[in-house]
């Protein structure tokens, strides 16, 4: 039916419980700050950590702006003259979530189908509202990396879904015809509106994360109790 298979990570392809407001966070990344010269208090970096970030997205512009993070943890330090490589700003991020994420795991029949779409000869890409050294660790620690013919990640953008800068960037990267391709998202304002405005068909997954409003645009197919393996049939034309 298609040629290409677009998917959203989080809560389609991924369940994954995350809290950024547990104050033993804070504490945590205060000692790391702290340990490597760059003093702060558990209060004082989350503070400083919100406002570097609102005002990243100032920087960048526009409601759909997506601000790479990263970048947020490296001005804590210049903050505080402490120097601070592409690296250290990168091990911070991937420590900061390796705290705050409770568990992650792929939902069942997810392998099952991206192998088959593979075997199919089917292109598989990957369009997440996320941040770059959150997600690309986590697609490597599920095992799904090698799915992907591409993978695009807001933060690496600079905007995000349903914005149609980003599903045209994917588009005209890889040269898809849209009417050749599928997204399939649990986010019915980001997922299945931006597939709408790219000129694409949609499917729409309801999960356990997937925001509380739903029923506002309408999808091609929709599977409401969330059952993964429900969509091959859908995408398949089986």
């Amino acid at each position: 039916m298609y040629r290409n298979y677009i998917f959203d990570f989080y809560g389609t392809l991924a369940d994954i419980r995350t809290d950024e407001e547990n104050p033993l966070l804070w504490e945590k990344m205060s000692e790391i700050y702290s340990a490597l010269g760059a003093c702060y208090s558990a209060a004082q970096l989350r503070e400083r950590f919100r406002f570097l970030e609102r005002e990243e997205s100032r920087r960048i512009g526009g409601e759909e702006a997506e601000p790479d993070l990263t970048k947020v943890f490296a001005l804590l330090y210049q903050e505080k003259k402490v120097p601070c490589d592409v690296q250290q700003a990168k091990m911070t991020a991937i420590t900061f979530r390796a705290l705050s994420r409770e568990y992650i795991r792929a939902y069942d029949g997810v392998k099952e189908l991206l192998g088959e779409l593979r075997r199919r000869e089917k292109k598989v890409y990957l369009l997440s509202n996320a941040q770059t050294d959150f997600t690309r660790p986590e697609i490597e620690m599920l095992g799904l990396t090698p799915y992907f013919d591409g993978i695009f990640i807001s933060s690496e953008q600079g905007c995000k879904k349903p914005s149609c800068v980003f599903f045209e960037s994917l588009l005209r990267h890889f040269e898809l015809n849209p009417r050749e391709c599928i997204m399939i998202g649990n986010d019915e304002s980001a997922d299945i509106a931006g597939a709408r405005r790219a000129g694409m068909d949609s499917l729409y997954i309801h999960t356990e994360i997937s925001p509380r409003e739903y029923g506002r645009v309408q999808a091609t197919y929709r599977v409401m109790d969330g059952d993964f393996r429900k969509i091959r049939n859908l995408v398949l034309g089986e």
